[in-house]
């Protein structure tokens, strides 16, 4: 304990770091207060009814609970940040999906700081367009009589067209812009991925709501007093497992060539080609989720009984299908941006080999290779990951909200940020010559 107070003394020692924590500490204030400013005219108490639909297990319960997620946990307020940062982030898939896809964008890419200043300039613009699709169809549902029904009265007593539908679509833009401004200043000025931080934020924003639910459940007898415990351990070993995986990486040894320059001889030196095992990262799991709120949305709109309990969470078909889409974006997402020929090509360029493998067609396959199995570890991982909430919340009996925090998105974006921060955190301190959050040298990837 005495060693955390003496890195948090060492970080409000350096000038710059301690600058761009307060800064950021600054940004996530104005955030978390902007999250609780409301649209106007919606009806809060009404408001409140419709988001316990997000413990539902059906396709708008688990669409609400993903949106106020991703919002930061602006959405379950509905004020005017509740879009948050997701146009940003389906913008900049978007884009990282086309620099891989079309060539010229690639060739962008490739430009170094000019290219990525173009393609960042590209994404923001491209934002606005997604933010207004998003903000009609979030305001024509508040208004509709489906919204009013889940509120279980009038969500929005007076939806006028003037005075509602265009001042909340504005209104939903001009939040969302600001929430990419502010994510923007905390990766130019701050600590960490702007967005990423903001939902971050959110998710542990949400903690106090799962305790006062599990110090209620204690109350009412509902809950025993081992049932905490177990969530607690549970949880401390979920976020060792991600620290582990996430930092897990498969070391390919490589050969430097040696060379003579005059009289002496350089190279010779060997060196590790790191893999991650989780390669992918949150992703396949938001587009898995993503994608499984669809078929029950279908057969609640068209007032299919029978596939609404089909495509219910915990469901065989749900959970194979769930599990099927994980499976297939972790490999697929992973493909996409891992290129073993170009790889191969950079290593024969430089006069570097995989001993033992031959340099070209051969070093590209063997990498492919690799990568593939560790790829299947990884994935299995997220499958675990993914279902163990509901899994969790069947065997204790409890509320999902409570063991939300155990997996699914909401976990692995927490460990993966929380990381990201401790690492840039400690290269400042190593960079002063102050010793980091990790006695011996630097936080490192496993072997």
């Amino acid at each position: 304990m005495s060693r955390f107070f003496e890195v948090i003394r060492n970080i409000f020692s350096i000038p710059e770091l301690r600058r761009r924590v307060l800064f950021t500490f600054g940004i996530l204030a104005a955030f978390r207060f902007g999250s609780y400013v409301p649209l106007l005219g919606v009806d809060l108490k009404a408001l409140a009814a419709m988001m316990k639909s997000s413990e539902d297990p059906g396709a708008t319960g688990r669409l609400l609970g993903w949106l106020s997620v991703f919002s930061g946990g602006a959405f379950s307020n509905m004020s005017i940040l509740s879009l948050g940062i997701m146009p940003y982030i389906s913008a900049s898939i978007i884009f990282q999906l086309l620099t891989k896809v079309v060539p010229r964008l690639e060739a962008i890419a490739k430009e170094g700081p000019s290219g990525t200043r173009k393609i960042a300039n590209w994404t923001r613009l491209s934002t606005i367009p997604i933010c207004l699709v998003q903000a009609i169809f979030l305001v024509k549902y508040l208004g509709s009589s489906q919204g009013n029904q889940m509120a279980g009265g009038e969500l929005v007593p007076d939806p006028g067209f003037f005075s509602f539908y265009i001042p909340g679509v504005l209104a939903l833009l001009a939040g969302t812009m600001i929430v990419m401004w502010l994510g923007d200043n905390i990766t130019e000025h701050g600590i960490g991925n702007g967005a990423s931080v903001l939902i971050m934020t959110g998710i542990v924003g949400r903690m106090p709501q799962a305790y006062l639910e599990i110090q209620a459940g204690i109350r009412s007898n509902s809950m025993g007093i081992e049932t905490p415990i177990i969530l607690f351990l549970l949880y401390a070993l979920v976020v060792v497992a991600i620290v582990f995986t996430t930092q897990a990486q498969r070391r390919i040894p490589v050969q430097h060539a040696k060379h003579m320059k005059g009289r002496r001889m350089y190279g010779g030196q060997k060196h590790y080609l790191p893999l991650r095992v989780n390669q992918a990262g949150v992703m396949p799991v938001i587009f898995a989720s993503s994608i499984m709120v669809l078929p029950n949305m279908v057969c609640t709109a068209i007032g299919w009984q029978t596939g609404r309990e089909i495509f219910s969470r915990m469901g065989f078909i749900y959970s194979t299908m769930y599990l099927a889409l994980v499976f297939f974006f972790t490999f697929f997402w992973t493909a996409l941006f891992f290129q073993p020929n170009e790889m191969s090509n950079n290593l024969k360029e430089y006069g570097s080999f995989v001993p033992g493998i031959r340099p070209g067609r051969k070093t590209a396959e063997h990498l492919e290779h690799v990568m593939t199995r560790v790829t299947l570890v990884g994935a299995t991982f997220l499958c675990l990951i993914a279902l163990l909430p509901d899994l969790v919340a069947q065997l204790l009996n409890v509320d999902r909200i409570i063991t939300s925090f155990l997996g699914g998105t909401g976990i692995l974006i927490v460990v993966g940020v929380g990381l990201d921060m401790m690492q840039k955190i400690e290269s400042y301190l190593l960079m002063r010559q102050y010793e980091g959050f990790m006695k011996k040298g630097r936080i490192r990837g496993r072997r």
